[in-house]
């Protein structure tokens, strides 16, 4: 009880800028607990999905690898699939095959770097509103020596306490925030090599293919 009183009472004393600081903290909470699913998701299948179609697609069973990628998700199943629809209709446009994977891979990288602008956003702007906040709070306690006409640390103790909880609130919610936008791009440089991957065995699969003669490639 007594640790939420002093929250309240620090966040009373912290003025009106800490009510953006808290809208930030509570945006960039949201995004990184979204963000840290869908990337785990979108991992943790990649390197199983890309085997086991391999082995389904290179045994001549091209619908059921085309299930195993669609009941996967993540890109590198969603690449294996966009592939796979092609290649089972057995004759595929050359270069059509590079194209679609190359479109499919472009749509997945965007879906995986969405909310990355909003976590680098608060990362910047969090602590600028704290320091608009040290700002607010200083004008205040030079205003109170104004009005007073001499130094009392009385008198701008308030003004003082101000701008140093808002610059607090602000370092406190961007250093979280910017560590986990950088984890989140490392993530996703994992997965682009997962989608690498993908890309190139849905290529080799449609080349061998074509080889044994079960895949007919047009000019």
């Amino acid at each position: 009880m007594s640790n939420s009183y002093d929250l309240l009472t620090l966040f009373a004393d912290g003025g009106m800028m800490m009510y953006p600081l808290v809208i930030c903290s509570l945006i960039g909470l949201g995004v990184i607990i979204a963000k840290t699913w869908t990337l785990w998701v979108a991992h943790r299948s990649a390197v199983s999905v890309i085997e086991q179609v391999e082995e389904a697609a290179m045994d001549g069973r091209l619908d059921d690898a085309a299930d195993i990628a669609a009941s996967t998700p993540g890109p590198a199943a969603a690449i294996l699939l966009a592939g796979l629809r092609r290649i089972r209709h057995l004759t595929l446009n050359k270069g059509e095959l590079e194209q679609v994977v190359s479109t499919t891979g472009a749509i997945e990288l965007s879906f995986l770097e969405r909310g990355l602008v909003v976590l680098a956003t608060i990362a910047n702007v969090a602590p600028l509103m704290g320091f608009l906040g040290t700002v607010a709070g200083m004008i205040l306690a030079f205003d109170s020596i104004a009005a007073q006409g001499d130094v009392d640390p009385a008198t701008v103790a308030g003004g003082i306490k101000v701008a140093l909880l808002t610059t607090a609130a602000g370092l406190t919610i961007a250093i979280p925030v910017n560590i986990g936008y950088n984890y989140f791009v490392s993530r996703i440089d994992k997965l682009v090599v997962d989608m690498e991957e993908s890309t190139q065995q849905i290529l080799n699969i449609a080349w061998d293919l074509e080889r044994e003669g079960k895949l007919t490639v047009i000019s």
